[in-house]
């Protein structure tokens, strides 16, 4: 698989939360639920984002802003709007005095807000990707992402306002599935823009002897690959894709290996049924020994300890 599908695979969405959010004015929302990333697309109207530490930005209708870290942030129809809700984690809604809203605000089916139409209309999704081979695409992010209609180009977003008041069957997997298609739609939108910074071995996706290898490596991280091997690939002699991986990737082929490994094998080990053998078995270590002295030798805890951490 490449860098972005493994961003969704395994710790993909999972009932995640997602609301259409109707608001008239004045209204103002503390966001401090935590959430490591959320995206928030505007239908109608628009609204002040107000970070804690930054300067405050408008986002307006047709514009999608996709926010990462945990760090508490305000959304409002004027800056200086005082702040009459607060999301918690868990999504609980409380006034800041800590008076709940759940009744109050519902508007029916996946439908939240102050008013039953809205001058303001707004559909957020919030989960958690907690998967080391997230955060190795995350950190590649900034606080916050702000798209255009024409920049995203894609038919997600109707999709999504078209689904998320629906209550039919297996609706939450419908949903859970729509986001996760607009996330990658949207951070293939921003890696392509000018601005962004992406990752170095996802740019080196199109590089033309670094490519087909780190798809290789990335697709099949359980063969005991060499770099003669990876250089047949690349079409180059061994000495010379070595020194074009690490100046492209900004590291040796053999260390990026590793780390892809053990990043999967952190995913991976979140899963409760997986056994520390078939972890290893799957990420390309020959025992349960071999992978967890890697492991300790990476991230400072062995995988049993890394399991039993809090997601």
């Amino acid at each position: 698989m490449d860098g972005l599908a493994a961003l969704l695979d395994g710790p993909r969405a999972r009932g995640a939360f997602l609301l259409r959010c109707l608001m008239d004015p004045p209204w103002s929302v503390r966001l401090q639920d935590e959430a490591p990333l959320s995206l928030t697309a505007v239908v109608r109207g628009g609204m002040w984002v107000v970070p804690d530490d930054a300067a405050p930005f408008h986002v307006g209708a047709g514009d999608l802003l996709v926010a990462t870290g945990p760090e508490p942030w305000t959304i409002a129809d004027e800056v200086d709007t005082p702040v009459q809700a607060v999301i918690h984690p868990g999504q609980h809604c409380t006034t800041p005095e800590g008076r709940s809203l759940e009744e109050e605000m519902h508007q029916g089916v996946r439908s939240w807000g102050n008013s039953s139409t809205g001058e303001a209309v707004l559909l957020t999704g919030a989960y958690l990707l907690e998967g080391e081979v997230s955060r190795r695409l995350l950190r590649a992010l900034p606080r916050f992402v702000v798209l255009g209609e024409a920049d995203l180009d894609s038919p997600l977003l109707p999709l999504l306002a078209h689904e998320i008041g629906r209550d039919e069957p297996g609706q939450q997997a419908v949903l859970d599935r729509l986001l996760d298609l607009l996330l990658i739609a949207v951070l293939r939108a921003w890696f392509a823009r000018p601005e962004a910074d992406p990752p170095a071995w996802y740019a080196g996706q199109s590089d033309p002897v670094v490519g087909p290898a780190l798809r290789l490596l990335q697709h099949h991280p359980e063969h005991p690959w060499s770099v003669a091997e990876l250089a047949t690939a690349g079409g180059v002699s061994r000495a010379a894709f070595a020194r074009r991986f690490a100046d492209v990737v900004g590291e040796p082929p053999m260390a990026f290996l590793t780390g892809w490994r053990l990043a999967l094998a952190a995913d991976l080990l979140r899963e409760p049924d997986v056994t520390l053998a078939a972890v290893a078995r799957r990420v390309g270590y020959s025992t349960p020994f071999a992978l967890s002295a890697a492991f300790k030798r990476l991230y400072g805890v062995s995988p049993r300890e890394h399991r039993a951490e809090p997601a």
